[in-house]
């Protein structure tokens, strides 16, 4: 199964979007209002996004084909993501993959209103090329992975592909080792809130004998992590912690509130 635990702010902040157009939209948005497969590719996402709200899976899946085939960007994003995640629907990642690749191989035109698919669009082609698809076509391209994630990292600057370009770089994954270049993508993702990025970042430090500082970063981070992600940095801190002296540690926990908000 595709780990859907990728999802960034970015990508709650467009389903809000979504959310908040549909909400606008009126008696269109209504199930009952008569909507079918000739009506307009908006009309029936709009369809769909409601009924998948209300539980009728089934109904929005069958709306958001519709749509997706009269070229709606909207409704094959939302289309491959319940391919991916198994959600009214048989789990099926090829069929995912194929549809993020078709929004992916399309562009985007600046400021459009697709941007935010298209940039989920490749986060999520990035995630499958770095894992593989079993019994599929699609294998494991760590280089690939790693264009993906420059791409939304440079050209979007996404805080959740410039911490996974970072963790590809400091691995060597798909391309050279370079702990200078991983520690810009980690300073640039940390600054935008991301604590994985502030953790790893503060890990790195800590490597290279910034001790206090390094500290400091790893607690934070620890201090506004995500449930999911709380396991792994709260190790990353013990396992610093327990080689730092006491005086480094008051110090850095003290100094922690001040690193969360720096922009240096």
């Amino acid at each position: 199964m595709f780990n859907s635990d990728w999802k960034s702010p970015a990508t709650l902040l467009l389903a809000a979007a979504l959310f908040l157009a549909a909400g606008n939209s009126g008696n269109a948005f209504d199930i009952n209002s008569g909507v079918s497969k000739e009506s307009g590719p908006f009309d029936l996402f709009k369809f769909g996004f409601k009924a998948y709200k209300n539980g009728q899976k089934q109904e929005a899946v069958e709306a958001y084909r519709y749509a997706a085939e009269k070229g709606h960007t909207g409704s094959r994003w939302a289309l491959a993501n319940m391919y991916a995640d198994g959600d009214g629907v048989v789990e099926n990642d090829f069929e995912a993959f194929k549809i993020y690749s078709e929004i992916a191989s399309e562009g985007v035109e600046p400021g459009s209103e697709d941007t935010g698919f298209f940039v989920n669009a490749l986060l999520s082609l990035a995630r499958y090329y770095r894992q593989g698809i079993p019994g599929s076509p699609v294998q494991i391209d760590l280089s690939q992975a790693r264009q993906l994630y420059f791409q939304a990292a440079s050209t979007f600057g996404v805080p959740e592909a410039q911490f996974q370009l970072a963790r590809m770089i400091l691995a060597g994954e798909g391309g050279k080792t370079n702990v200078q270049q991983a520690k810009k993508w980690l300073n640039l993702a940390r600054k935008s809130g991301h604590a994985g990025a502030m953790s790893v970042f503060g890990n790195v430090l800590f490597q290279e004998g910034q001790t206090v500082r390094g500290l400091a970063f790893l607690t934070a981070a620890v201090e506004r992590c995500p449930p999911k992600d709380c396991g792994w940095m709260q190790d990353l801190q013990e396992q610093a912690f327990s080689l730092a002296s006491e005086d480094d540690r008051r110090v850095a926990v003290a100094l922690a509130p001040q690193v969360y908000s720096q922009n240096e």
